[in-house]
Parts: C-alpha cells; structure tokens; sequence
C-alpha cells in the first residue's frame, strides 16, 4: 500500500509534467504564430530548367525575373497592395526528381526588400535537367507554399515552361489537388522553337496550359511567343499577379497577350474530351520511345 507522502508526491509531480507541457505548447503556438506574418499574397515562381531551354534562354529567363521584381510597376504594385507587403519564393523544376527551391520565402514589402530578393536569385547557379513534370512541379509549390512561415488570403503559383508533361503524375490531377487547397495556378507558357528539341514541341502549347495547367480564381496565362519578349512578359505577370487585376494602371501599353483560364466545368479533368491534348506529352514521349526502338 503506498504511503500518503507517496502519493502526494506522484500527485505533484504529475501536475509539475501536466504544468510544463502546458508551458510547451503554448511557447509553440506562439513561437508559430509569430512567425505566420501576414502578407498580401504568397507568391511561388516555379520555373522550367529543362534541358530543352539553352544557356542562353536560361539567363535570359533568370534576369528576367530579377529585372521584373526590382521593376517600379512590381514594387509599386506591392506598396498598393492592402497590407503592402508579399511573400515570394523561387523554386526550378524539370522531370519528376528535379524540384527544389531555389531561393526561399523572402517579405518584399519596397524596393530594398525586393533588391535583396533579386541579389539572392543572381547569385545562385543556373542548372539544367532533365524531361518535364508539370504535375511534380506543381505538387513541390503548392508543398511549399502549404508550409510557408506566412499567411495570406491569395495564394498562387506562377509555373513557366515551354513543353507539355511527359513524366510523373498528370498535370490536370495536379491543378485539381493544387486548386482544393485554395491556391491559384498562372501559367507562362514559352512557345520558342528550336527544330533540335522538336520531339516534344506543341503549336498550342498555350491552349495546353489554358486547359490543363492553370486554375482557381482569376487564373490567366501570358504565352511568350519571342525570346525577347521574355523579361517583359515577366514583369506584366507578377503585376496582375501582385495587384489582382488584368488591367493595372499605367500598362495601356502592353500589346502581348494575357488569356484567362477556361470554363472549369469545361476541363475540370482528364476524363473529358481534351483528355488527348491534357496527355499530348506523355503519348509524344512513348512515341519517340517506339521509335528509338526501331
């Protein structure tokens, strides 16, 4: 039979423990709600390194970004914005184990913010990969905007690339389950010829990303159709992006296209009539497997 001493000491020492995991979770809840700082959009930028882009397109393409987030209609577009700040993130993507983030979350909230942004994306190595998994790519940033140290009501990943899906799970799988949680897909779809990599080369590559890529409210594409059209395009992207509209002031200029999403009940999954064109990649890809068997 245990001794009343005993007793009380197990009660104390069960309350001490009940005490200090109390103590424990709320340091953690405030530890993790001081970190969830509240910004006007979380912004991934999930772009194509595939080999299919050369050296000179993937530079192109890089100090297109850096050029565009330091740009007065994109720092002015934050400032506008209702709590005057974002969150961005920049990852790369190519075939189904090529995803990472590249540069991570960063509050951009003026232009020194944005500088350092851009500082951090040119110092890091230009890589290139491998085939092309839109669906993989867009699983990795909807992962990681699901975890970033954030919050905020618009939550959107603006996916580059200048082929279909040939690897991994299927692109419209991935815009369903990406769209669920709440999270816009813009697409920029790079419609640049080259005859070396013509296996895999689309003439509706923008048709393909308006149907099977980009979702949830507001959801547009801006095809590039030139190389050099590329920076530009860019920039007009993060600032419809940033200021929620197709037609922010002082872009009258703008003669490049900007294409919204489709009906949703018209494409809603790969199981309706453009199942063919949601799958064009991976049916070129077996194709061009068959023939080098031959």
């Amino acid at each position: 039979m245990t001794s009343p001493p005993a007793c009380a000491l197990k009660a104390r020492i069960r309350n001490l423990l009940l005490a200090a995991c109390f103590v424990i979770a709320i340091c953690g809840l405030a530890n993790k709600t001081a970190k969830a700082e509240e910004v006007d959009l979380l912004l991934v930028l999930a772009v194509d390194i595939s080999y299919s882009m050369d050296d000179d397109e993937q530079r192109l393409q890089r100090r297109g970004y850096i050029e565009a987030i330091t740009s007065d209609p994109v720092v002015n577009a934050i400032r506008n914005g209702l709590i005057g700040k974002i969150a961005v993130a920049y990852t790369e993507w190519a075939g189904t184990a090529s995803q990472h983030i590249l540069v991570d979350w960063h509050v951009i909230a003026g232009r020194d913010d944005a500088e350092r942004f851009a500082a951090a994306l040119a110092e890091a190595p230009i890589s290139r990969a491998y085939r092309t998994s839109i669906g993989e790519a867009l699983y990795h940033a909807a992962s990681v905007i699901e975890e970033a140290p954030h919050s905020a009501l618009r939550r959107v990943i603006d996916i580059s690339g200048d082929g279909p899906n040939n690897q991994g799970r299927l692109a419209p799988a991935a815009r369903d389950s990406t769209v669920e949680k709440g999270i816009t897909i813009n697409g920029l779809p790079l419609m640049l010829k080259r005859p070396i990599y013509g296996w895999f080369d689309i003439d509706n590559l923008d048709v393909y990303y308006e149907k099977c890529v980009i979702g949830g409210p507001a959801a547009f594409t801006i095809p590039v159709r030139d190389v050099e059209a590329f920076p530009e395009a860019i920039r007009r992207k993060l600032v419809l992006e940033i200021a929620h509209t197709r037609h922010p002031p002082g872009d009258e200029g703008w003669i490049g296209e900007v294409n919204a999403a489709r009906d949703p009940q018209e494409a809603i999954s790969v199981q309706n009539k453009f199942e063919p064109l949601c799958t064009i990649g991976e049916t070129l890809w077996r194709r061009r497997m068959l023939d080098g068997d031959r």
